[in-house]
């Protein structure tokens, strides 16, 4: 290994919250990877001027901080509004007219999931990436020149198409400034190469198992929406139990 990726930070891929126990979590940025619909979801509400998503791992927590806040209660399960709750994980749901100074209080099956998983495995920083705020995500841990762990929430623990496609995405962009001793990460890359000009479409000639379930719910326009490039640009941080928009730096 040469002296100068020696000294670069380390960029690594988490397929499935499955193997998260295997890598280090401490002294890394953790992005938290949920395309299919949180990550798009919690970028979009922030984008839009939510005040803060709090992001909760069951829906008996998500009622009672929202009755206690009294803010939006919002989550799903099985990709579907999960009962007992207000609204679900569309990013659709909410517009700068209806969110702006709003509390959102989110569980998924999958990705508020796995960033409490990352939690309660040291992370020392989490931020939480999609299409929908890509450029903010490369730009800030190109800027940090920190250990990265792009962390895919997956389906139920199974590895799925969009998240890895992502990860894939982020790697190219920062393959230079990273070093990506990670088969995963060059797998993810390979895959987003094959895919880079029509996402979405690659998504359905592959048979990508989340495409053809929100498009059993009649949510075509939100994998449209989940796929576009900088259509949410903001940086949501976790600080002290909640997300919250900052700038890049």
């Amino acid at each position: 290994m040469s002296k100068e990726t020696a000294e670069k930070p380390s960029l690594y891929t988490v397929l499935t919250p499955a193997v998260l126990s295997l890598y280090d979590l401490k002294k890394s940025v953790v992005v938290i990877i949920d395309i299919l619909r949180a990550t798009s979801t919690i970028a979009t509400a922030l984008h839009n001027g939510a005040r803060e998503v709090i992001p909760v791992d069951s829906i008996a927590e998500c009622i009672r901080i929202s009755k206690q806040l009294d803010a939006i209660s919002a989550g799903e399960r099985d990709g579907k509004i999960a009962e007992g709750l207000e609204f679900g994980n569309t990013p659709f749901d909410y517009n700068r007219d209806f969110i702006e100074g709003k509390t959102l209080v989110l569980t998924t099956t999958n990705g508020t999931r796995l960033l409490h998983l990352a939690l309660a495995s040291g992370a020392d920083e989490i931020i939480t990436g999609s299409f929908c705020n890509f450029s903010s995500v490369v730009d800030y841990l190109r800027k940090q020149n920190k250990n990265v762990i792009l962390a895919c929430a997956a389906w139920r623990d199974k590895v799925n198409m969009e998240d890895t496609l992502y990860a894939g995405a982020v790697v190219q962009q920062l393959m230079s400034d990273f070093s990506v001793n990670c088969d995963s990460s060059h797998m993810a890359a390979s895959l987003y190469e094959l895919a880079k000009h029509d996402l979405l479409g690659f998504m359905k000639t592959q048979n990508a198992s989340h495409y053809h379930r929100l498009m059993g719910f009649g949510a075509e326009e939100d994998l449209k929406y989940c796929f576009t490039l900088d259509n949410a640009g903001t940086l949501p941080v976790y600080r002290n139990g909640r997300l919250v928009a900052s700038s890049p730096a």
